[in-house]
């Protein structure tokens, strides 16, 4: 069977606002398929103005705490990017991109739905490389 890629209905460059950014990143993360222990928080990191577009950068912080250890040994970050181009019109939706922090891949979530398996491949990856110092 065919995997259903979820997305959501992005914000107008119009009615783009930082906050309004960060709340539709964790609307998008909602409709990941990721187990519950997993937490995270959500931040925006700055704005970047280039020729041709507004960048809004945004941090989300993954990490699987437990009763025993509360604190996770080690946390994954997605990063995100919410494009706004200087070109289209103001009605037109933002753009979306995101990252994970091991990789260089640049991923939009249109076209590629997000892996849990990614954020323990990250996690078990700084926890060996800790565990070697």
């Amino acid at each position: 069977t065919k995997h259903v890629i979820k997305n959501i209905p992005w914000t107008t460059s119009k009615n783009f606002t930082v906050e309004r950014g960060r709340q539709q990143i964790e609307e998008l993360i909602s409709t990941w398929d990721i187990h519950e222990s997993w937490l995270h928080h959500s931040e925006f990191l700055e704005e970047e103005e280039l020729k041709d577009s507004k960048r809004y950068h945004y941090r989300a912080c993954w990490g699987l705490p437990t009763r025993r250890k509360p604190i996770p040994r080690a946390t994954a970050n997605v990063y995100f990017v919410i494009v706004i181009s200087k070109f289209k019109p103001d009605t037109a939706p933002v753009e979306v991109f995101y990252r994970l922090e091991s990789s260089r891949l640049i991923r939009r979530p249109e076209q590629c739905q997000f892996r849990e398996k990614w954020l323990q491949d990250i996690i078990e990856n700084k926890i060996v490389c800790t565990e070697r110092l």
